[in-house]
């Protein structure tokens, strides 16, 4: 049985990809072990950890839910300087979603369910509210 998950990304700069990865999540990091390492509980059980090195290139992206696309699409881009990218959706799939990279090039993505309800019900079960 699995209970928890961590997903890492390798930044050459860990001070520079610390402050990135906290205006990208919008909070401060929950866990800093040892200089070139920081750690964010995305969603409880569900761990980003950022380490300084290397990236790994063609691996990702990390998809992350969203309330909102286009507002989230628009703060990353005003925020963050990410470049711009396109939406996408198809009438077989319920969500819609996209896919950019951070500065040292880890794939990032984003979806949003289409059916509010449905969003609301994986909420609530993800967070037991």
């Amino acid at each position: 049985m699995f209970f928890e998950m961590t997903y890492q990304v390798r930044v050459t700069n860990i001070d520079e990809g610390h402050k990135w990865y906290q205006t990208f999540l919008q909070k401060e990091a929950d866990f800093i072990p040892h200089d070139g390492f920081v750690e964010w509980e995305v969603v409880p059980g569900c761990w980003l950890q950022v380490a300084e090195g290397e990236p790994s290139s063609g691996s990702g992206p990390l998809r992350l839910a969203v309330k909102d696309l286009a507002a989230e699409k628009a703060r990353l881009i005003d925020e963050l300087k990410v470049e711009d990218f396109e939406i996408f959706s198809r009438e077989e799939v319920p969500v819609k979603w996209c896919t950019f990279s951070d500065p040292w090039g880890n794939r990032i993505g984003l979806f949003e369910y289409i059916d509010k309800k449905e969003e609301s019900i994986r909420i609530k079960k993800i967070l037991k509210e």
